[in-house]
């Protein structure tokens, strides 16, 4: 007799002892064929555990008609090029210690995986030989995707809390740098930290799921786009385009050292000075590319800096690196000019 002739029989054989059993134990059958939770009987008398009962709920979990997962081992269901270490857990559930509980990955009909929590236990005659094994799973897919989602969270939050705790040590260390005396190092370090608080709040409220830029250049102006009752000082032309949250930081520090900068000697520092703030995503040879222009009007004439300060700095250092933008700071008479260059991938969602 062939081995596949062979196989057949030993299945028909346990079915057999299936359908004794239904007989034996009626209600605990029914039970296990009409029950939510997936459950399935093995033949413990041959290698590999083939399956000889299935109920409708692992059916439904898996994917599979009857007829195609009758006779298969249980190890079918694995995902292939699986582990070593997995294929001993499943054989350590089925023998060494068939009372306890095992969480495996497994794999649908369609290819999509599933993580299951399952309990193995023995089914045994009058004379103590096992028969059969009693498998009964729980779907824990959403629990373990949930883990794997809070690991990936409590990842990011701390790489953000790293960059945001090297942001505000290079404030502090740079307004020592460059201040005299300890109020201006003082107000020097409130002023941005309070800028990249802004910018935080606003990644706050939209999950940390990105920021819009015309939203992110309101919120950073907004302590100075009011002055001495007069309106808002400054106007915003283009695509409010979701930026990332690294981009969002660092364009929002960048803005306001532009506005502050505005505030001391620039557009906004009498009452007819204003700011416009345009941008367009272009396509270059090299890709696309976010391309903002801070453009300052009717302040007072503009001077050229014998040297640069921190906020130039920050400006034209930090997002170059960030980013790894193209930034330019032209003094003009009429007002000074920010051209800011960034590839889009380094700094839009979705594109």
């Amino acid at each position: 007799m062939s081995d596949e002739a062979n196989k057949d029989t030993e299945q028909r054989a346990a079915e057999a002892e299936v359908e004794e059993f239904k007989e034996d134990l009626g209600p605990f059958v029914i039970a296990a064929e009409t029950t939510r939770m997936p459950m399935v009987f093995t033949d413990a008398k041959v290698g590999g555990n083939p399956i000889v009962f299935v109920n409708d709920a692992f059916l439904k979990l898996t994917g599979y008609d009857r007829d195609e997962v009758l006779a298969q081992d249980f190890n079918f269901f694995l995902p292939s090029g699986v582990s070593e270490k997995v294929t001993e857990q499943l054989t350590k559930a089925f023998c060494d210690q068939p009372d306890n509980l095992s969480t495996i990955r497994f794999e649908r009909k369609d290819g999509s995986e599933f993580w299951a929590d399952f309990f193995t236990n023995p089914v045994v005659d009058d004379d103590g030989e096992i028969k059969q094994h009693f498998v009964s799973l729980v779907d824990t897919t959403l629990y373990q995707l949930a883990q794997r989602n809070a690991a990936m969270l409590i990842d990011e939050l701390n790489h953000r809390v790293k960059n945001t705790l090297a942001t505000v040590q290079s404030i502090v260390t740079q307004a020592v740098r460059n201040s005299p005396d300890l109020p201006t190092v003082k107000e020097s370090i409130e002023t941005r930290i309070a800028a990249l608080s802004r910018s935080h709040d606003l990644l706050g409220r939209e999950k940390w799921d990105g920021a819009g830029l015309d939203d992110l250049i309101r919120e950073a102006l907004s302590p100075f786009s009011v002055n001495e009752g007069q309106t808002e000082r400054f106007t915003t032309s283009g695509e409010n385009i979701r930026l990332s949250p690294k981009a969002a930081l660092a364009l929002g520090i960048a803005f306001h050292e532009l506005a502050t900068n505005a505030a001391k000697y620039g557009a906004f520092s009498n009452d007819a000075g204003t700011v416009s703030i345009k941008w367009t995503l272009d396509g270059k040879a090299d890709g696309r590319w976010l391309c903002l222009q801070w453009r300052e009007n009717d302040g007072p004439t503009v001077k050229p800096p014998t040297q640069k300060g921190f906020g130039s700095r920050v400006i034209e250092q930090g997002l170059a690196h960030e980013l790894e933008g193209k930034i330019k700071l032209d003094y003009l008479p009429e007002g000074i000019v920010c051209t800011i260059d960034v590839p889009a991938p380094q700094a839009i969602l979705d594109g």
